[in-house]
């Protein structure tokens, strides 16, 4: 009741600014997780193992932090809409053209380049979003906008559940696998909505007046205001490191886990990855909302460590009834933590500088765990393709860890991000 009440208060602008941002954290998650469905695929066609593929995922990773600088810096300069628009359509594009690759190394110049672009999306949106909704519903909005990210695994998880295994021979000499890929460029559509529906951020236009009449300038500014803050800077950095691990090293690998460990089929691998984003969603929406209660950081450390009992029937389980309770549970706790971190990264970031500092910080993060992946194939692969350890390990000592971070760390709920902002 209380999210439908929080969304109620909304008004048809505001709703719009969240939709469109919320399809385009959905639609640029969706384009990411297509790879991690298909890694065992791509990997027998270029003739090299499951790690060597995996390796794109890395890279991707490592390009999300410059391209959030750069798209960051950009929204800062020249407004969060336009910008939001450019990223979409080249992220979309990208994932189109790694449909054509010819090669391993042509797909992961690809993948890396497409890490760039993805890099861009979520800072812009989620700033874009927050900055145009009432203080009071920034909680639930955060909650709803981060399980975009969730959205579109289970997006993915649906399209290799139903359409996957009908690709095979549709169209000749082309692999079901590089048709997932053509189906990733359905974000470009998004544009259009953007550019009809979606107005440009009221925070941003008038601290860019505020900013002009007091002589800064804009370009400026915002690389002034993240050297003046560099502690909450670094802290934030260090934060999404372990977030990222968290999420990476409970999702990424999951398929993978589910078809060489488990040997399951596609149509079965799907269901049980849509199962575990149904709980990943009820997770953001619920901690999310809570958090306007108990406060950002307790509601993180809380929901990090509600992971630590659930890992042995998530990651040990032998029956797909179990599997599946397993990853519904985990996600609750995983994306329950993950919820919050739109509206905590908004509320911590200088003034100047939001449409760089919450995408720059969880992309740097990105960097830092950008090896996870590789690091649980190899671990799984050294322990007789013993998945399930790589994944509890890495989910057991990043949970401790984060509710550590969290819980020790600032909390600014509730912060005025303008003194014209909405209330």
């Amino acid at each position: 009741m209380l999210v439908i009440d929080d969304l109620r208060r909304l008004n048809k602008v505001q709703r719009s600014v969240f939709t469109a941002s919320l399809l385009g954290w959905t639609l640029d998650a969706f384009d990411y997780f297509l790879l991690t469905f298909v890694i065992k695929d791509v990997a027998a066609e270029f003739h090299v193992k499951i790690p060597a593929v995996a390796f794109a995922v890395t890279l991707t990773l490592i390009a999300r932090p410059f391209g959030a600088l750069v798209f960051g810096w950009l929204a800062d300069r020249f407004g969060r809409r336009p910008v939001l628009m450019i990223d979409v359509l080249l992220y979309a594009v990208l994932e189109l053209a790694s449909a054509f690759a010819p090669s391993l190394i042509v797909f992961l110049a690809l993948r890396l380049a497409f890490g760039f672009a993805m890099g861009g999306e979520w800072g812009i949106g989620a700033s874009l979003a927050l900055e145009s909704v009432p203080v009071k519903s920034r909680g639930v909005i955060s909650g709803l906008l981060q399980e975009g990210y969730a959205m579109g695994q289970l997006l993915g998880a649906l399209v290799f559940w139903f359409i996957y295994p009908h690709l095979d021979h549709l169209i000749p000499h082309m692999p079901a696998w590089r048709l997932m890929f053509v189906i990733g460029v359905l974000p470009a559509f998004l544009v259009f909505y953007i550019r009809r529906h979606v107005p440009e951020s009221p925070i941003w236009e008038e601290t860019r007046d505020a900013r002009k009449a007091a002589g800064v300038k804009l370009g400026l500014s915002v690389f002034i205001s993240l050297g003046k803050h560099w502690k909450i800077v670094l802290y934030a950095i260090l934060l999404m490191t372990a977030f990222n691990f968290f999420s990476h090293g409970t999702q990424d690998i999951y398929p993978t886990f589910l078809r060489v460990q488990h040997n399951f089929s596609p149509p079965m691998v799907g269901m049980l990855t849509a199962i575990m984003n149904c709980g990943a969603i009820l997770g953001g929406v619920a901690f999310g909302t809570w958090s306007e209660r108990i406060g950002r950081r307790r509601a993180i450390a809380f929901a990090a460590l509600l992971a630590l009992p659930i890992i042995p029937l998530w990651a040990f389980a032998a029956t797909p009834l179990l599997l599946g309770l397993g990853g519904f549970l985990l996600q609750i706790a995983v994306q329950g933590a993950w919820g919050i971190v739109p509206v905590h990264l908004n509320e911590l970031s200088p003034q100047d500088a939001r449409g760089t500092f919450p995408g720059a910080a969880y992309q740097f993060g990105n960097l830092l765990a950008s090896g996870n992946l590789v690091f649980q194939t190899q671990f799984a692969e050294n322990h007789h393709n013993n998945y399930g350890l790589a994944l509890a390990v890495v989910a057991g000592a990043t949970a401790v860890i984060l509710a550590g971070l969290a819980f020790f760390g600032p909390d600014a709920k509730g912060k005025s991000f303008t003194a014209g902002a909405a209330v």
